[in-house]
């Protein structure tokens, strides 16, 4: 999707975006800036115009003498082109889309779908000024660290109650795509949020709409937060204890490689449906299974044991008084130390 930007005009913003396509292609590999125009199909000066405005994004593009351009295998920023590289197949129908900063992805997201937008439409932001969590909370979405994502489902065959296993779903994905990229294991907080060595690295926010007429689903905003890098200033104090990051020093091309991993992850589960059985990859993964708790709810606290994560993702819990329960939903606090 071709945007007019700031300084630019549709068709320079058209030469940029595919100039950044064959760099993230190609990283660390020169092109000299003939050989770029001849594959662009633009001239010598629109090149020179769109490698000065990549670099006024941030990208570090090297240019030497005789050699040309070339995109520097440190760049780490955040692109539809970045992204789109790492995508299997099946993905080929989203649409990423990659805002330098946003109030929400969720809520653009929501505007974009009552308009009209389809099924894998996919926002991401570099920043968010008024990111959200669960039950109200703000999730801490500072520039150049983070991912900010929501992805556009239309779902014909989920009922309501199927609906709710999409947070349970996107956790599992978030876990398999973080291993993948970092290495490193992550685990599940029943329900949505996912922690590395005892510290929160993303959230999960998944929104629902319904049709007035025949009560269904219209659509669903699966959100999705993670921590990249930890920020250069530290993290917020209200934060700092519970905070953590995927990666402590910058990676070649993580942030790009870990969007994509997620959504790779999420549609393949997606796509199965209730054929993929992916409750006993999130039970392997909880945090909390013997662990005791405290079950947060509005008519108060209640101390309980978490027994186990059952084939519906409930969290099932004993009481102090040995009575049982099944959560499909709610709020919990552990302690991991």
């Amino acid at each position: 999707m071709n945007r007019e930007v700031k300084g630019l005009g549709v068709k320079e913003s058209g030469t940029k975006e595919k100039l950044l396509a064959l760099f993230e292609e190609n990283k660390g590999t020169y092109f000299s800036g003939e050989e770029i125009a001849e594959r662009l199909s633009v001239s010598r000066t629109a090149v020179w115009k769109a490698v000065n405005s990549l670099r006024g994004e941030g990208y570090e593009i090297d240019a030497v003498q005789n050699k040309g351009y070339c995109l520097s295998v440190s760049t780490d920023i955040l692109s539809a082109q970045g992204i789109r590289k790492y995508l299997k197949p099946a993905c080929a129908f989203l649409e990423p889309e990659v805002l330098p900063v946003a109030e929400s992805t969720n809520v653009l997201l929501k505007e974009r779908a009552g308009a009209g937008a389809k099924e894998g439409y996919v926002i991401l932001a570099n920043s968010q000024t008024e990111g959200r969590g669960r039950l109200g909370r703000s999730f801490y979405s500072p520039a150049d660290t983070g991912i900010y994502m929501s992805l556009l489902l239309r779902p014909r065959a989920y009922s309501p109650d199927q609906a709710v296993r999409l947070t349970t779903m996107a956790a599992v994905a978030a876990c398999e795509a973080i291993e993948e990229v970092s290495g490193r294991r992550a685990q599940i907080k029943w329900v949505n949020d996912i922690f590395m060595d005892d510290k929160k690295v993303s959230g999960i926010l998944t929104e629902a709409a319904f049709s007035l007429e025949d009560n269904g689903l219209d659509y669903i905003v699966v959100g999705i937060g993670i921590n990249a890098y930890p920020p250069k200033e530290g993290f917020p104090a209200d934060v700092a204890q519970v905070a953590g990051a995927v990666f402590q020093t910058r990676q070649n091309d993580g942030k790009n490689h870990l969007a994509a991993a997620f959504l790779n992850h999420f549609i393949s589960y997606y796509a199965a449906g209730e054929n993929m059985d992916y409750a006993e990859k999130y039970r392997a993964r909880s945090l909390v299974i013997g662990k005791e708790i405290r079950v947060l709810s509005p008519a108060g606290e209640k101390e309980a044991v978490a027994l186990d994560v059952d084939e519906e993702c409930r969290l099932v819990v004993r009481y102090e008084d040995g009575s049982r329960e099944k959560l499909s939903s709610g709020e919990i606090s552990v302690r991991l130390r």
